[in-house]
């Protein structure tokens, strides 16, 4: 993988793959990483069986691909999101 990636943005990277409504275009737009090198990093940093439980889930998925998806109305955004760029959750 030509990318750079600490350990925080390689957890978050996982964290919005297992998410369902996270498309592959939103992690490329945020990380600029292709759906191929995603699959390959879930690969590298997950169990065998998690790696395999995953593909399962996402593959065929229609709200992990921005084109196949129901809906036209933008990125899903958690109403306690703070903000898109860092993607905190903020403190009440």
């Amino acid at each position: 993988m030509k990318h750079d990636l600490n350990p925080i943005q390689v957890d978050r990277i996982i964290e919005m793959a297992w998410e369902d409504r996270t498309t592959f275009d939103a992690i490329k737009f945020q990380f600029g990483l292709k759906e191929q090198e995603v699959i390959d990093l879930m690969r590298n940093n997950l169990k065998t069986s998690s790696f395999k439980l995953w593909r399962k889930r996402v593959s065929g998925r229609k709200t992990k691909h921005e084109k196949k998806r129901n809906f036209i109305e933008g990125r899903f955004k958690c109403s306690r999101q703070r903000s898109i760029s860092n993607n905190k959750i903020s403190k009440r």
